[in-house]
């Protein structure tokens, strides 16, 4: 008899994270007014660096949840807002990358597709990704299929 399936789960960006974005470009502009003086050069260069950055922020409000998964597969984000879903049977392998720089060590999790590989970093997901990609490997195990590499 099969495990069980685990409820369906999903990982979002942290709720304060578009909040600090949008601090961030607010800090932007108020820097372009206090160097561009008559020179509108820097205050057009901060604008635009605060769109992008509204723009960053925008997505985290409109797609906050990155990554889900049920007992028929993995769904990811697409794209600005979009979703993409993977059923089990597409994805080879769930696995965290650690790569040290500079004495700092990152963590991404990487669900491979074959024609696609997605990547997530723990601001992501609001999780460490290797606890993400412990789940992840659950769900496929408790849907029946084999434990993928990582």
């Amino acid at each position: 008899m099969a495990p069980p399936a685990p409820p369906p789960r999903q990982w979002r960006v942290p709720p304060v994270l578009p909040a600090v974005k949008a601090a961030g470009a607010l800090v932007l502009v108020a820097l372009g007014l206090l160097f561009a003086g008559a020179d509108r050069v820097p205050l057009v260069l901060a604008g635009l660096a605060a769109a992008a950055l509204l723009g960053w922020a925008a997505r985290d409000v409109v797609a906050p949840v990155r990554l889900a998964v049920d007992a028929d597969g993995i769904t990811v984000i697409r794209g600005f807002a979009g979703r993409r879903s993977l059923p089990w049977s597409a994805v080879e392998a769930i696995r965290v990358e650690r790569r040290t720089r500079r004495g700092l060590t990152a963590e991404t999790l990487e669900v491979d597709a074959g024609e696609s590989l997605h990547l997530f970093g723990r601001y992501d997901l609001d999780a460490p990704p290797e606890e993400v990609a412990e789940a992840l490997r659950a769900a496929r195990a408790a849907a029946g299929r084999p434990r993928s590499a990582g």
